[in-house]
């Protein structure tokens, strides 16, 4: 797939690895960039362009992703507004719906709009130097792609009510301690781990991984009794699968599965 906004490759068989590619921007994205990235995730989730594994990061080294461009922005109408909007949404749940598990690796700034993207991901890695901030009730609007949730479901309520309602950044670290970021690293490592991770997930078997992202997520908020109905229905579902079989198959063999996702 090749993009004006974004930059996609392979590092390692079935991980896909986008950056967000508008350094002049601070990655920041437009119309254009929404389009390209819910273009994006609907490809991956096919099958002759499946990738079983996506980290999403920024270009450069100052910023992951600094939010909607408000240049393009400023001077729109309400209806203009309104109509753009949308497409971020479309994004928004392109991401949301990817059946692979997404990596975040922010890499510098991830403000507003890219704090929100990165919150989207199923788990996320940050530099060291990375910043994170909802700063949007400054502005005049609020979170518009998801953060009054997210962020509510990986911090806490309390937490969540605190940093949008005061628009206040906070740093990689309490990103950690709060639940939000999985690992941070040193800049130069930031990648590396994330991919490491991504190759892990890639060589297990897809529907299997598929299936638990999708347990994870529908059981989320759920009675324990309720995620276990979710969980056992799932399961249930990998029963007939080549996959399954294979398996168990190498296991028996002493050798390295082969999955095929089916």
């Amino acid at each position: 797939m090749s993009f004006e906004t974004l930059l996609i490759t392979e590092p390692a068989p079935d991980v896909a690895l986008v950056a967000l590619n508008r350094p002049e921007a601070s990655n920041a994205f437009n119309t254009r960039m929404a389009l390209e990235l819910a273009q994006a995730f609907a490809e991956f989730g096919r099958t002759e362009a499946a990738a079983r594994c996506v980290v999403l990061t920024g270009s450069g080294e100052k910023a992951f992703c600094a939010g909607a461009d408000l240049k393009e922005r400023d001077g729109m109408s309400d209806e203009q507004w309104a109509a753009q909007h949308k497409v971020f949404e479309a994004m928004g749940e392109a991401l949301l719906a990817a059946p692979m598990p997404v990596i975040a690796a922010v890499n510098g700034a991830a403000f507003g709009g890219g704090c929100e993207i990165a919150l989207l991901c199923d788990f996320l890695y940050a530099a060291e130097t990375a910043r994170f901030a909802l700063p949007e009730v400054t502005l005049g609007i609020m979170p518009g792609l998801g953060a009054t949730q997210t962020l509510t479901r990986a911090a806490g309520p309390r937490r969540a009510k605190e940093v949008i309602a005061a628009g206040r950044p906070f740093t990689a670290a309490e990103a950690l301690d709060w639940g939000v970021a999985n690992r941070v690293c040193p800049l130069g490592q930031l990648l590396p781990a994330a991919l490491e991770t991504a190759g892990r997930i890639a060589a297990n078997a897809p529907l299997a991984v598929a299936a638990v992202k999708r347990a994870i997520d529908l059981g989320d908020g759920h009675s324990l009794r309720s995620g276990m109905a979710v969980e056992l229905e799932q399961y249930s579902q990998l029963f007939p699968t080549d996959d399954r079989r294979e398996g168990i198959r190498a296991w028996r063999e002493k050798r390295k599965a082969a999955f095929k996702g089916r």
